[in-house]
């Protein structure tokens, strides 16, 4: 297996921006009010699940987001992806083979509708895309 150097600021700087746009993206400045209706969430729905545990959420999230900015940089350093284009390129082939299949393939077999999908798909591409960005910039 090839050396992999990964930059571990640039691994925080992805999984920080990622946080970041996830606040933006279900915020009501983009798709909230999309995204609870998918979900046939209520006002108080969303109140009761944020008394179960917000902290706790946030902070798996956030882990998660560090593992995900880490192995994508193993990603960008085994592929000795350079620039703006091979960091989009990268990002997005990852969603397209793995976030945007699994993610459909998971919503066909619930009984939510596609929108949500389509909402979530969406963060995902962005946040790998920045997070492609970040760390194929900053090798």
């Amino acid at each position: 297996m090839p050396t992999a150097n990964i930059n571990v600021l640039a691994v925080l700087v992805a999984a920080v921006l990622t946080m970041v746009l996830g606040a933006v993206w279900y915020s009501p400045v983009l798709f909230a009010k999309q995204w609870m209706h998918a979900h046939g969430y209520t006002p108080e729905k969303l109140e009761e699940m944020k008394k179960r545990g917000v902290v706790r959420t946030y902070a798996v999230s956030f882990l998660c987001y560090l593992v995900m900015a880490y192995v994508l940089g193993l990603l960008v350093s085994y592929t000795t992806a350079t620039g703006v284009v091979q960091g989009i390129w990268l990002g997005f082939m990852v969603w397209l083979g793995f976030a945007a299949t699994l993610g459909l393939t998971g919503n066909m077999f619930s009984d939510k509708p596609i929108a949500v999908w389509v909402i979530d798909a969406g963060y995902q591409l962005a946040q790998l895309l920045i997070m492609s960005l970040v760390l194929t910039l900053w090798r």
